[in-house]
């Protein structure tokens, strides 16, 4: 199978900083939702630069983030954004048959999901996204250092579970909430 390489991880992740850069100055979305895209990507497919693993809170909106469209990106989204089978065969998915060549694993700033981990007991399915994120960040009481430390151990996973090859990286960030910056660690 051959699969189109939309571009480097180098320039996947040039575009991913300079449309935060535009969407910290913007008011609204600058990704190109147009009904001919809409159309063009149904005929000839997704060719996505950029893998975005985070988590699911509803103020985190990759796509407005890094001033993507359609096609721009393939987002994994799950609370905390912890990564198990599931995530990686999504991300091998998109390396291997989409020809993404750059996987960020984004974290943001007051996650439910790490202050969950760090100070609650929480029962039910909530438990094994907390379990894992508690292991990720031990005894860690500070909001923003354990969120790195989630990000960096969903990282380690990536980079440890997947062949990383043919030009394939892995990077963590962390999304402020209170003033939209993304911050690549």
């Amino acid at each position: 199978m051959s699969v189109q390489i939309k571009c480097s991880a180098e320039e996947a992740l040039k575009k991913l900083k300079d449309g935060n850069e535009r969407y910290l100055a913007a008011e609204k979305s600058e990704g190109d939702i147009s009904p001919a895209l809409r159309e063009k990507t149904c005929k000839e497919g997704q060719t996505p630069y950029a893998i975005v693993v985070t988590c699911a809170d509803s103020r985190v909106i990759p796509e407005s983030i890094f001033s993507a469209g359609i096609g721009d990106i393939f987002v994994i989204r799950v609370a905390g954004n912890v990564i198990d089978k599931n995530q990686l065969g999504s991300i091998e998915y998109a390396a291997d048959h989409l020809g993404s060549r750059l996987v960020v694993v984004m974290g943001h700033t007051h996650c439910g999901a790490v202050g969950a981990a760090m100070g609650h007991a929480p029962e039910g399915f909530v438990k094994f996204i907390t379990d894992e994120i508690k292991k990720a960040i031990g005894e860690e009481k500070d909001d923003y250092k354990a969120c790195c430390l989630n990000v960096r151990n969903s990282v380690q996973i990536v980079e440890d579970s997947l062949e990383i090859k043919d030009g394939l990286q892995v990077c963590g960030a962390v999304y402020h909430i209170e003033d939209g910056k993304v911050e690549f660690i």
